[in-house]
């Protein structure tokens, strides 16, 4: 059907038959597997050359391959957390899993595939996780596929765990109990301005947690509530948690709300902002307002729509500049690619005294970002606009664009338009 990768690419023909279009479907998903594997070669080559050259230039051990995960994550175009953990599955993959990576190679097995391997057997010795691969990944002395290749993603987690268990249950159980410190709670933005709150619990407490709501949602629905038991259950959470079934007011937390005056003032609906989260419907942030404790602070926006300056009522000025680019730039890692929340303000571009300390040469990062910037042979500046001009090390840059802003409020219109306006929808309204 093709000869070549650039023939498979160009996509199938007009006409192409039902049998074809599945073989062209299964050939690309093997180009994927295969560029993925290359791809995770390409990143531990990478970590060996920056790690090279860092060392010959002196940096001290301990820091030896900052920033490569993020150079991987520019790269790739996702988040820097990802690129790290794309770097520690390519290191794995090639120094302990080589049935694994072969089969990644010939287009046999996916990256999420190797990724639940590698995970499984984190905690084994690399003669344990060596036999794991070998058992599951390995091709028959007669030519006989993998193991895994035929098995399911939920299958083959479970090979690889009671392989684990039967080789070192200590290490198993000692990796779960250890696991414990890792609880922790996490948000992430939801479509219709709704969100998912997630935990990670321990077994124990996780099915104690969701059997307590569960309970309470039969109890309500033995009592004749008309609410289904999902929502019981989400009701119930929220108001165990903030205290509010046993005050009886909403709780007291601080939600930062960014919206046009004509906006607040109900005269237009231009998207309100909510930290954390994005873009709301005006309507939407007016009616979370009106049942609220409000505190205004006024943002000034230049004629393009691009915040400028802020209204502080604190009394150090760093506190109130740092808000304001927080505010600015939307709460998230300006990046690009990472959908981390900011925690650091941080210069653009640095000087022998730490740079200029202005809202132009200041942006929002996570940790990881302002760590990795701070790497041998990062560069950061300001670029036309509001963007920043980022380059790495191997001299590649990278144009971050300034954040959205709010579009300039439309003029007022004259009396004459307004009576023009209330005929046109009179009228329309009629028809």
């Amino acid at each position: 059907m093709y000869e070549t990768i650039d023939h498979l690419l160009t996509g199938p023909p007009p006409g192409a038959s039902e049998a074809e279009l599945v073989d062209w479907i299964a050939g690309l998903e093997a180009v994927k597997c295969t560029a993925e594997a290359v791809q995770a070669e390409a990143a531990v080559r990478l970590d060996e050359a920056v790690r090279a050259r860092q060392s010959e230039a002196g940096v001290p051990a301990r820091r030896l391959g900052e920033g490569v995960a993020s150079q991987i994550a520019l790269a790739r175009r996702v988040s820097p957390e990802k690129g790290a953990r794309l770097l520690g599955l390519a290191k794995i993959l090639i120094a302990e899993m080589p049935h694994t990576f072969a089969l990644m190679k010939a287009g046999l097995f996916s990256q999420w595939q190797a990724t639940i391997l590698a995970r499984e057997t984190a905690c084994l010795s690399v003669e344990d996780r060596r036999f794991i691969d070998y058992e599951l990944c390995a091709t028959g002395w007669n030519g006989e596929p993998a193991r895994a290749v035929s098995m399911g993603l939920r299958q083959l987690e479970n090979a690889a765990k009671k392989l684990a268990i039967t080789l070192d249950q200590a290490s198993v159980v000692a990796r779960a109990a250890n696991a414990a410190k890792d609880r922790r709670v996490s948000l992430r933005p939801a479509p219709d301005t709704m969100t998912w709150l997630g935990a990670l619990f321990p077994v124990k407490d996780g099915v104690a947690v969701f059997a307590a709501l569960d309970q309470a949602a039969k109890a309500a629905h033995a009592a004749g509530d008309e609410r289904t038991r999902g929502q019981v259950m989400a009701d119930t959470l929220v108001d165990r948690i903030t205290g509010r079934s046993t005050t009886g007011t909403k709780p007291r937390v601080e939600v930062k709300i960014v919206m046009t005056a004509d906006s607040l003032a109900n005269t237009n609906d231009q998207p309100a902002i909510v930290e954390g989260y994005g873009p709301v419907p005006a309507a939407w942030a007016r009616e979370a307002l009106a049942d609220a404790e409000v505190f205004v602070r006024r943002l000034f926006t230049d004629p393009a729509g691009r915040l400028v300056a802020m209204e502080s009522r604190v009394r150090k000025a760093p506190d109130g500049l740092a808000e304001f680019i927080t505010t600015r730039d939307g709460g998230i890692c300006r990046t690009n690619g990472c959908d981390a929340p900011i925690r650091n303000i941080d210069h653009i571009e640095r000087h022998a005294d730490g740079g200029t300390t202005s809202a132009e040469n200041l942006q929002g990062l996570c940790e990881r970002c302002n760590q990795a910037k701070e790497a041998l042979g990062w560069r950061a500046r300001p670029g036309p606009d509001g963007t920043i001009l980022t380059t790495t090390p191997t001299g590649h840059t990278y144009i971050n664009p300034p954040p959205d802003g709010w579009p300039p409020d439309p003029p007022s219109l004259s009396p004459a338009e307004r009576r023009l306006r209330r005929v046109l929808h009179t009228h329309t309204l009629a028809a």
